[in-house]
């Protein structure tokens, strides 16, 4: 156990931006909101999971909806602990803590709010090792913990309880009310016992978000001691180097799509990337091929500072560096890419692993 500072924080927020794949959230609103609530309430506790007891309940709170619309609907900041209670009083039973169901700017830092104005510890884990644009798409379904019951609630005070068949139904059934919400809401779901955290859960996530926003916030060692030390880290792979030369956008049935294009710099002069996005990246092909598709992390960064950069927040003549990381083992089992995979998301190839497609490439 140990309390997170502001600087803890800020840290955080870095590396959880860049293991967001380009989703998760805009990291500013995300850090002022945690850092704020931190403030006034005091510090945060973060527990390891050989810490929560099995039968001790933790739930996730999060942001749903389209990260775009939240740099214009700013949360009021009651709402996720709102939905973090109403779903405690649902279940009848006393929450011990929570966690984050992802990595991303955002909805790493939410669980850091509920956890500061409820007096609860914030768990070393998250649901995913990134960040997925639908509530299906966790370890934790994968292991077979239920979405719901689940709460969708927004700034307004409107409030649902959601119950399901399955977690593909919550996703479809909260989106269609987060979309009649502005596009963006707050929720909380996945209801878990502290066995089910050590089966499901990808451990030390928050740790290793903090350690990578320890290495990109000291540009005096120069960028390339901090790539060295980011790949070591993630096991990730620089895959391109360039400028945003085309980007196009749309917000859809509550989520981000578009294309970016990218024309090579450096060692990467006269070649191209596409790299298109749901949210999060999904695929990038560099002179035309894949060499990267979920579930593994297509990861963009400022070229000079190594800043994480969101698919919201890429403009056009902005340079990137690419980089490319593994997916959790969970997510390269057959279930795995049956939920997350390139075909999931209307793709007509079969997912390659990053090592394979750059050692082919």
């Amino acid at each position: 156990m140990r309390l997170l500072s502001k600087s803890n924080i800020e840290n955080i927020a870095i590396g959880a931006s860049l293991l967001g794949a380009g989703g998760g959230g805009d990291p500013y609103v995300g850090k002022m909101m945690a850092l704020s609530a931190v403030e006034q309430y005091g510090p945060v506790k973060l527990l390891s999971v050989d810490e929560v007891k099995d039968e001790d309940i933790y739930m996730p709170a999060a942001s749903m909806g389209a990260p775009l619309v939240m740099t214009e609907k700013f949360p009021k900041g009651d709402e996720f602990t709102r939905a973090f209670n109403r779903l405690g009083n649902y279940l009848g039973k006393e929450i011990k803590g929570t966690f984050p169901m992802e990595a991303g700017g955002v909805n790493s830092m939410i669980p850091i709010l509920v956890a500061a104005q409820s007096g609860l510890p914030l768990i070393d884990c998250d649901g995913m090792g990134r960040a997925f644009p639908e509530l299906q798409m966790t370890t934790f379904h994968l292991g077979g913990v239920s979405a719901a019951p689940m709460v969708v609630t927004d700034e307004k005070g409107n409030l649902s309880i959601i119950e399901t068949v399955s977690d593909k139904w919550a996703e479809l059934l909260a989106r269609d009310q987060v979309v009649e919400m502005g596009a963006s809401a707050s929720v909380s779901l996945y209801p878990s016992t502290g066995r089910q955290i050590k089966d499901n859960g990808i451990q030390g996530i928050i740790s290793k978000c903090e350690r990578i926003g320890e290495i990109v916030k000291q540009h005096d060692r120069g960028k390339d001691w901090q790539l060295q030390q980011i790949h070591a880290l993630t096991e990730s792979q620089h895959l391109f180097d360039g400028k945003i030369i085309d980007i196009s956008r749309e917000t859809r049935d509550g989520f981000n799509y578009g294309q970016m294009t990218v024309q090579g710099l450096n060692d990467y002069v006269d070649q191209k990337m596409i790299i298109e996005f749901q949210n999060e990246n999904l695929i990038a092909k560099r002179d035309g091929k894949v060499i990267a598709s979920v579930p593994d992390l297509i990861c963009l960064a400022d070229m000079d500072n190594l800043l994480p950069s969101t698919s919201e927040s890429i403009k056009y003549g902005k340079r990137i560096a690419v980089l490319g990381l593994p997916a959790d083992d969970k997510w390269r089992t057959a279930k795995g890419i049956e939920t997350v995979g390139p075909k999931y998301f209307g793709y007509d190839f079969d997912y390659q692993s990053i090592e394979e497609l750059t050692k082919e490439g």
